[in-house]
Parts: structure tokens; sequence; C-alpha cells
């Protein structure tokens, strides 16, 4: 009973590595990513220092440590804000759902923010 309760431990521990690990944006991929276009109606900052891109629909996308990348607000609020923007979202768990994370942010063909190669 008590290495039936170990193993069944590990394998628990395992899951739940294999399944945080799943959900982490790393080097992010052209391929890797899902494509939408939407229309920014509000950009604010959120917690560490991430950028929240609010659409027309109430969706909110994000760019991860936005602010300790660089990217300004106001500068963000004039190329951005009630314009038609192309995003391409980091895919997770091994490309079986779409996370909020902006790998890369484009108007028309001026990439605003990208995190590929």
């Amino acid at each position: 009973m008590k290495k039936n309760l170990i193993v069944l431990s590990l394998f628990s521990l395992l899951t739940i590595f294999l399944l945080i690990r799943s959900c982490v944006v790393d080097n992010p991929e052209v391929d890797d990513s899902a494509v939408i276009t939407t229309t920014v109606t509000k950009i604010t900052e959120g917690s560490s220092y991430d950028i929240i891109f609010h659409d027309n629909g109430g969706d909110k996308y994000y760019i991860n440590r936005g602010i300790e990348r660089g990217l300004n607000l106001d500068n963000l609020n004039t190329a951005v804000l009630n314009k038609t923007v192309t995003l391409h979202l980091a895919k997770v768990f091994g490309g079986m759902a779409t996370s909020e994370h902006i790998s890369q942010l484009a108007v028309g063909d001026t990439i605003i923010f990208t995190e590929f190669d």
C-alpha cells in the first residue's frame, strides 16, 4: 500500500510539473502561434509590468513585462488605440490551446512588438 502511495504521489507531481511547464511561453515561434485580428479599445498596465490590450469584444491580451521591455503606454495608445491590429498569440498545452500572451503585435505592415527572432 505504501509503495502504491509513493508511485501515485510521484506520478501526480510529474503531472503537475508538466502541466505548469506547458503554460510557460519560452521562445515563441511564428508556427506555434494563433493569429487573430481585432480592434484595440483600451490599453492598461497590468501586474508585473504587463501591458494589457482590451478589444471591442471584451477580450484581453497581454505583453508580458512590456513596461520592462521599453514599451510606453502613451506611444502604444497613439500607435494602436482604436485601430485594427494583428496579434500572434502563443499556443500552450502542446499547441492544443491559445493563450492571451502576445508574441507579436502589428498594425498593418508595421510591427509594433515582436518576440520572434
